[in-house]
């Protein structure tokens, strides 16, 4: 069952990518030249670069992807909050194994929403992000937290 979890994650995961690069392009082309790439808490721009700079989250997170799927094939290189034993090695890499996996999912969906809003603050200067910068900084951290609770439980 693990199994069949971790393939549906990993193919949506990578579905996300492919749909990262897929908006950013098709978006690319009705960009102006200057875009805003930097927003204060308020959520407006106070910094603007080239269009060009729209790549640079989908880049990120493919690399991301690519460095995610490292960690999950030598989850041995990974740092634990506890000491690997052969009592916990398997609780402890099936929770490593499920934390890498939601939280590139998280991270992904926060790139594709500070997208989505660099784009469509470009046209319009009064639009909100579909979801706040709060919102989605403390679903990392409560994940985080969740996470080590679950780390002290098996350790």
């Amino acid at each position: 069952m693990e199994n069949i979890l971790f393939t549906f994650f990993d193919i949506f995961n990578f579905g996300l990518v492919v749909f990262f690069w897929w908006f950013t392009l098709k978006h690319y082309k009705t960009l102006p030249k200057r875009i805003p790439v930097h927003f204060d808490f308020g959520g407006k721009a106070d910094n603007f670069w080239n269009k060009v700079y729209s790549f640079l989250t989908p880049l990120l997170g493919t690399a991301f992807y690519f460095l995610f799927i490292y960690t999950l094939k030598h989850p041995e290189s990974t740092n634990f909050p506890v000491e690997i034993t052969e009592q916990n090695r398997n609780a402890q890499f099936l929770i490593m194994e499920i934390f890498i996996r939601w939280l590139f999912l998280l991270l992904m969906l926060i790139f594709i929403n500070g997208q989505d809003y660099m784009f469509r603050y470009t046209f319009n200067e009064n639009v909100k992000p579909r979801v706040s910068i709060h919102t989605a900084i403390l679903s990392v951290i409560g994940s985080v937290i969740i996470v080590f609770i679950f780390v002290g439980i098996f350790k």
